[in-house]
């Protein structure tokens, strides 16, 4: 049966009908593209990034990493800003607001000088955009005045969000760069220059494969590679760390802050706004597999939603932030052994072998049942869980308290299915 729930959401001050945002990539960087992706179901999309300039692409420019027969892992991408005129795409951002009045139209812009940065601006303004992006972080920019390298000093984020509230109204979001040991220091720099939201992570920088035959990385550009942006399933646990960092920083903690990074299905996209995030960016995942996936996101979410007695999404944003705490922080008095469902276990013998192997040398194994069985080292780390094949064979079993310790009420995850 049919889950209906109410998936609109308002960022920064903007209704919009759902979450799902195309981030500003390949995904969107023309009319007829993002006028598929809105009657697709799309709530928004962050247009690719606009400069003064058309970029000059290589040939190839695209890679991926996978892992024994799966679809991309993670995605490489040499691909800099928009390759088409300035005027072009401000003209196809003002069609499409006109067409679609109701989607929500964000235009990304990068400059490399306040004079460029202020005049992207003024046109985002003709355009009828409902938001800005700046964009700070793209890694594979030519010109060490854009993208990424700007992202990572402070003073020039400030100047340029600076150089964009006060040429317009218009609330202004900064795209950081994951490049950085500290995201939340040009994210506040940002803030201080008036950027209204911020939107993390773009891509990691990455090499990500060999070719052995020209002796260098992938893609190969006559005979050579570069260092270039990385995306995918990869890299979401590095966007959920970077967005809680920055959601549980004083001064950023009432930000408004766009997901991205490594977003696929509901789940992925869930777990960003559990953390306290107000939409989410996709580009990898609708390279794929299309823009269709978005009726996936939807369905999916409001089957969660329905599930979790959740009217609507404000209901769960930001309910996981508070239990991310500092590793001083945690309880450390007891040990949690894993349980052995001998119905399900199938006899394979990983979870023996990566405890002897990788861990306690906490399990042994009976040759004659090919079962495994917990003997007294197990310290509780839960190896044995995570590599097991079968759903709920290994859980979660006894708690044992370590010598002198106080017994509390414990909170444990127990489904894994």
């Amino acid at each position: 049966m049919a889950v209906k729930k109410d998936l609109s959401i308002k960022y920064l001050g903007i209704e919009c009908e759902n979450p799902f945002f195309l981030s500003s990539s390949p995904v969107g960087g023309n009319y007829e593209m993002v006028a598929k992706a809105y009657e697709a179901g799309w709530g928004g999309v962050f247009f690719k990034t606009v400069g003064v300039f058309v970029a000059d692409e290589c040939s190839p420019r695209f890679d991926q990493t996978n892992k024994e027969g799966l679809p991309w892992l993670g995605f490489k991408n040499m691909e800099q800003i928009s390759d088409k005129p300035t005027e072009l795409n401000f003209e196809n951002m003002m069609k499409l607001k006109r067409d679609y009045p109701d989607k929500v139209m964000v235009a990304t812009i990068m400059g490399s000088s306040d004079e460029e940065w202020r005049a992207l601006a003024k046109m985002c303004e003709q355009a009828g955009a409902d938001l800005i992006e700046g964009n700070f972080s793209c890694p594979q920019m030519t010109s060490h005045a854009m993208g990424a390298d700007v992202g990572t000093d402070p003073e020039l984020v400030t100047a340029y969000s600076k150089a964009v509230t006060e040429t317009t109204k218009i609330p202004f979001i900064a795209k950081m760069t994951p490049n950085i040991t500290n995201i939340e220091i040009p994210a506040i720099a940002a803030i201080e220059g008036g950027a209204a939201g911020i939107s993390a992570i773009n891509t990691v920088k990455s090499i990500t494969n060999i070719d052995f035959e020209n002796m260098t990385g992938m893609p190969v550009v006559n005979g050579k590679s570069s260092i270039s942006g990385y995306s995918g399933a990869a890299i979401k646990p590095i966007a959920l760390r970077f967005a809680a960092q920055m959601l549980q920083h004083e001064k950023l903690k009432n930000v408004e802050i766009s997901g991205v990074g490594g977003i696929e299905t509901w789940r992925d996209a869930a777990e960003f706004l559990a953390l306290g995030c107000r939409n989410v960016q996709v580009t990898t995942a609708i390279m794929q597999y299309g823009y269709r996936i978005v009726e996936d996101l939807k369905s999916g979410m409001m089957h969660f939603m329905d599930e979790r007695g959740y009217g609507k999404l404000d209901d769960f944003i930001g309910a996981a932030l508070p239990n991310m705490i500092p590793a001083e922080d945690l309880n450390r008095d007891f040990q949690i052994l894993p349980d052995f469902n001998e119905k399900k276990c199938i006899g394979c013998g990983r979870c023996y072998v990566s405890c002897f192997d990788g861990a306690h040398q906490a399990i042994d194994w009976d040759e004659k049942r090919r079962k495994p069985k917990l003997n007294d080292h197990c310290v509780g780390c839960h190896l044995c869980l995570n590599v097991c094949p079968v759903q709920g064979c290994i859980t979660p079993g006894e708690i044992k308290w370590k010598e002198g310790r106080q017994k509390t009420e414990v909170a444990l995850k127990r489904n894994y299915d």
